[in-house]
């Protein structure tokens, strides 16, 4: 279909550039042409916002510390060249371990630390995004220190004997529970970069002996897992995709729980163009005003 206008014909057809010397340059009718037809690419966006949560550690056993939650890193206007693939990865939740790294382009979040036990012999349990809680008596023991801009430091095991509980483990947006018993997790951080408002990053709660009283740590906000204070019951595990912190294991016969894996979030306004290519089978949507990509699984995208 064409349509006359004072100049020439709009066509509902897009035109090629009539220019051989600089084919990107077009004409004021072409380009007219091209805006009718809907082919007219914009250009692709040049920043994103993002949210990068690292997998958390795991809960200690033994008395065991929660573990610490996975690093949370999150800005707007981080800068984006197009034509080249930018790397997402997805760190795992820790097993017996600390969290693994979670990365996009050249942010990295880093992962949680594992909570601490009986039989540590220096006071302070493995440092990470957030740092685990140290372990339950005869400790003190200090939880790890968490990192920069990314965690909390986890807290200090029970020292005044029973019922034996470890410390809690760090969250984004708290320390662990520090010399008591039930020692909860650290919360961590709520963000809306999905369109809804998730809390991400919280640490394990503290396990430890169920005589005298009992001792068990919730889970800090943010998919944080619970302790376990019977035995031959693991703490809880961190919850998939927030880069929770497992729960602490019980006085004997039982792990920490495993931590929570991690997730990566990016998005811009949606006046930009697609992604011209993904890899990792990100979910996709388009709300709000915004593009949103949502790695659950590592990738990577090319704008």
């Amino acid at each position: 279909m064409s349509l006359r206008y004072k100049g020439g014909i709009k066509s509902a057809t897009g035109a090629t550039s009539s220019s051989t010397s600089n084919p990107g340059k077009w004409t004021m009718q072409e380009a007219i042409q091209n805006i009718s037809a809907g082919t007219w690419q914009l250009p692709p966006t040049t920043t994103v916002e993002y949210l990068v949560v690292a997998g958390g550690g795991a809960g200690g056993f033994f008395r065991g510390g929660g573990g610490g939650a996975g690093g949370f890193r999150t800005a707007t206007g981080f800068a984006v060249a197009s034509g080249t693939p930018l790397t997402v990865t997805v760190g795992a939740g820790g097993s017996g371990a600390i969290g693994s790294n979670s990365v996009f382009s050249s942010i990295t979040s880093t992962g949680g630390g594992i909570g601490g036990n009986l039989f540590n012999t220096a006071p302070v349990a493995t440092s990470g995004g957030s740092g685990g809680g140290g372990g339950g008596y005869p400790g003190p023991y200090a939880g790890g220190a968490g990192t920069a801009g990314q965690g909390n430091a986890g807290g200090t095991g029970y020292t005044g004997g029973e019922p034996y509980a470890g410390g809690g483990g760090g969250g984004a947006s708290a320390v662990g529970g520090s010399n008591v018993i039930n020692a909860n997790g650290g919360a961590g951080t709520a963000s809306s970069i999905s369109g809804s408002s998730v809390t991400y990053a919280g640490g394990g709660g503290a396990g430890g002996y169920s005589i005298g009283g009992g001792s068990v740590g919730a889970g800090g906000a943010g998919g944080g897992g619970t302790g376990s204070n019977v035995n031959g019951v693991s703490g809880g595990s961190g919850t998939a995709n927030t880069g929770g912190g497992g729960g602490g294991g019980p006085n004997s016969s039982g792990n920490g729980g495993d931590g929570g894996s991690g997730i990566v979030i990016i998005r811009y306004a949606d006046t930009y163009p697609a992604a011209t290519s993904t890899t990792g089978s990100p979910t996709i949507t388009v709300a709000g005003g915004y593009r949103v990509y949502k790695w659950t699984a590592s990738g990577s995208i090319t704008f």
